[in-house]
């Protein structure tokens, strides 16, 4: 009996494969061949058996039947499912009948419902309750699909069932069981080879555009983390002055805010001051002029609220009370704003003519001469007539001439501010007895210059002094500068500032009457080859300037064909060409742009050989005789050297020669540690009073204050501290 009991209905719709050759074996063993005890048993026993084995027989019999009918069942459904998943027709008629009958299939899957009728729905509302709500089949849109709940029961029956023997025995089965990106996975259908064919070509299409995409990918962010270097190489973290987020206003949002309001109030007070005047209230304007004097002794000098005296806030609640009361008497909107815009026009004015004043009082300032500074050449130059001619060492001429040493020239007429150049260029450089100095200075200071370095010659170096005067070449008919200073019309110019009434009448011409400009000391460098026709390559320095490291490596800077090597100042916008000429004229105009880079006098490296072969001074006399009515460009040296060199200038690196420590308080102090060159250009020169008090030791550090020259001028660490 144990057929019987293993097979069973549900068994008999399974896809489990059946044996029939060994169902008939078991049959034939029980049913035919019967055991030899049942043959020995009574008559009775053996009816009862037969029986029984009647039972049996006609019980298995029909196990067989249903067992064969589900064979058959099986073997039908699996070719029905061979034939829906792999087409066996291609002609255009068999397809159409194939549409047809897919079509039909599908309306009556769907259930199309014609009546009306209630579905149950469950949603959730804002407060997330639950909620249930009737609707009605007509009110849904015809985007709603209808299924037929047999079906999809009999899909996922589908789904569940184990794989068949056919799609094992189909060479195709084994990619049924890998997705796209060969994950693993029970398909519950068999696919067409061609299928597979073009889901593997849109795979490898994908594949090979993925990483085509991360190869453009990477390549656009290697490229950008380029570009984020180059731009924080050249990124600026110096701050403007008092534009630091870190100034003392910020120390706290409200760290003014009182003695603001009785600035204000001084300003109300004012106003409304005026009004009572006008109106004969002479008691109001009395208590409110009474007030605003005592309010402004007590903020005096004070910026912030922390350097106002203790009794600053009763002064600030007595003027609010004043102004109060003048405010409902004498207050009117369109007189109130009349009195205010009359106190800006005053105001404005007031302050245009202090900044004439300061302008001045500046200009003078930097031309006039400490009296310190003023003795050191008068002693020098009486010491240097006492001295014989044994005394005067020439230098050697064959190390003045060498165009393999390397040559400095410095244009002065200050003895200490030379001194300092020298000092801190040999102090640094690695062999000083390859640097020569060619000093050229006016009649009036030859011999002082003369005297300074005969007693205080730096070891190893070679120093040559000159006169200007000396120079017979450099007269009015070669040079144009010294023919227009010569002329009535120039006189004029320069000393018309002493005929006006005021001080402040003459403050644009005061600054070109500095001696700088009359001296022809500030036009020399326009003619360094015919100074200095032997040499190949000069450096030129200014006297403001201080030397941090070994400049040597600068004749080893390749200038690319051009003849001036200096660093540009183009950062600022005041720096750049049309800030020092007049685009208005056409000559200016429509030979140079506006916006070019302009560059730094003070340190420029030279290339004599290509100044001769270009006639670089021939170009500035053209640009001279043609700025002869100063139609052009201002008095000065900036403005025809970035004409003259104009295209023919080699930035160098900014590392070289920072400037602005004569006028920019705010400068980066790492950039002026790291400099090779610092440069005090500006009105506040590092041996004035007028000087940026932090700057002043990267200067004073080269003074031998112990020079006795120095002492008996009294000139000492104090004084330039």
């Amino acid at each position: 009996m144990l057929p019987a009991a293993t097979i069973s209905d549900a068994d008999t719709r399974s896809d489990f494969p059946i044996n029939l050759s060994a169902t008939k074996h078991i049959l034939k063993r029980l049913y035919i061949s019967p055991p030899l005890s049942t043959a020995m048993k009574s008559p009775i026993t053996r009816s009862t058996t037969s029986l029984s084995r009647l039972t049996i027989f006609i019980f298995l019999v029909l196990v067989h039947i249903s067992i064969v009918g589900a064979d058959a069942l099986d073997s039908l459904r699996i070719r029905r499912e061979i034939n829906g998943k792999w087409p066996m027709f291609d002609c255009p008629q068999c397809m159409d009948k194939k549409e047809q009958a897919n079509t039909n299939s599908l309306a009556v899957g769907n259930h199309k419902v014609e009546k009306d009728i209630d579905i149950i729905v469950t949603y959730t509302d804002t407060s997330g309750a639950i909620k249930i709500r009737t609707v009605k089949s007509k009110d849904l849109s015809a985007s709603w699909v209808w299924k037929n709940p047999i079906d999809d029961n009999q899909s996922k029956a589908e789904d569940s069932k184990p794989e068949t023997r056919f799609e094992h025995s189909n060479p195709h089965s084994s990619n049924e069981h890998a997705d796209i990106n060969e994950q693993p996975h029970k398909t519950s259908s068999l696919t067409h080879p061609a299928k597979h064919k073009r889901r593997a070509l849109r795979q490898e299409r994908r594949d090979r555009r993925t990483a085509e995409l991360i190869q453009v990918s990477q390549k656009m962010m290697t490229q950008m983390e380029e570009a984020a270097i180059e731009r924080a190489k050249t990124f600026d973290t110096s701050v403007k002055g008092r534009y630091g987020i870190w100034r003392k206003e910020y120390e706290s949002p409200n760290s003014d805010s009182t003695v603001k309001l009785m600035r204000d109030q001084i300003i109300m007070a004012k106003a409304y001051a005026s009004i009572a005047k006008a109106k004969n209230e002479t008691v109001i304007y009395d208590s409110l002029m009474k007030h605003s004097k005592r309010s402004q002794q007590a903020i005096e000098k004070a910026t912030f609220d922390s350097e106002l005296a203790p009794s600053a806030v009763d002064r600030a609640k007595e003027m609010g009370h004043i102004l109060s009361l003048a405010k409902d008497q004498f207050y009117d909107c369109i007189i109130m704003a009349r009195k205010l815009r009359v106190m800006l026009q005053s105001t404005e004015a007031n302050v245009d003519e202090v900044k004439k004043k300061s302008a001045s009082l500046t200009q003078l300032a930097a031309k006039t001469l400490p009296k310190p500074l003023h003795c050191l050449p008068l002693v020098l130059t009486t010491d240097y007539f006492l001295l014989t001619d044994k005394d005067i060492k020439i230098p050697d001429k064959r190390f003045l001439e060498d165009p393999s040493l390397y040559h400095y020239a410095i244009f002065s007429d200050n003895v200490l501010a030379t001194s300092v150049v020298v000092n801190s260029t040999v102090l640094h450089a690695k062999e000083p007895e390859k640097h020569v100095f060619h000093i050229v200075t006016d009649k009036l200071n030859f011999a002082a210059m003369k005297m300074w370095f005969l007693v205080n010659h730096p070891e190893g170096s070679t120093i040559e002094v000159q006169n200007v005067d000396d120079f017979t070449w450099l007269n009015a008919s070669y040079c144009p500068v010294l023919r227009q200073l010569e002329s009535s019309r120039m006189r004029e110019y320069y000393f018309k500032a002493h005929q006006t009434s005021s001080l402040t009448a003459g403050s644009d011409n005061l600054k070109y009457r500095n001696p700088k400009y009359l001296s022809m000391l500030n036009h020399l460098r326009f003619y360094l080859p015919e100074v200095y026709p032997k040499l190949d390559k000069i450096l030129f320095l200014d006297d403001d300037i201080v030397v941090q490291k070994d400049l040597t490596p600068l004749w080893n800077v390749d200038l690319q064909g051009m003849v001036n090597g200096a660093v540009e100042t183009c950062k600022e916008s005041f720096h750049r060409f049309d800030k020092y000429l007049n685009f208005s004229n056409p000559k200016i105009a429509d030979n140079f742009e506006p916006n070019a880079c302009g560059w730094a006098f003070g340190m420029n490296m030279f290339d004599l050989k290509e100044w001769k072969k270009r006639d670089i001074t021939g170009i500035y006399h053209g640009w001279q005789n043609m700025n002869e009515e100063r139609t052009l460009w201002k008095l000065g040296t900036l403005p025809p050297g970035l004409i003259t060199f104009y295209n023919l200038t080699h930035p160098l690196e900014r590392s070289w020669h920072v400037l602005g420590l004569g006028y920019d308080p705010a400068l980066n102090q790492t950039e002026i540690e790291n400099a090779a060159v610092v440069h005090y250009n500006g009105n506040y020169k590092p041996w004035l009073d007028l000087a940026i008090s932090k700057y002043r030791s990267y200067w004073s550090r080269y003074v031998k204050f112990d020079n006795p020259y120095l002492q008996m001028c009294n000139i000492n660490s104090f004084m330039l501290s």
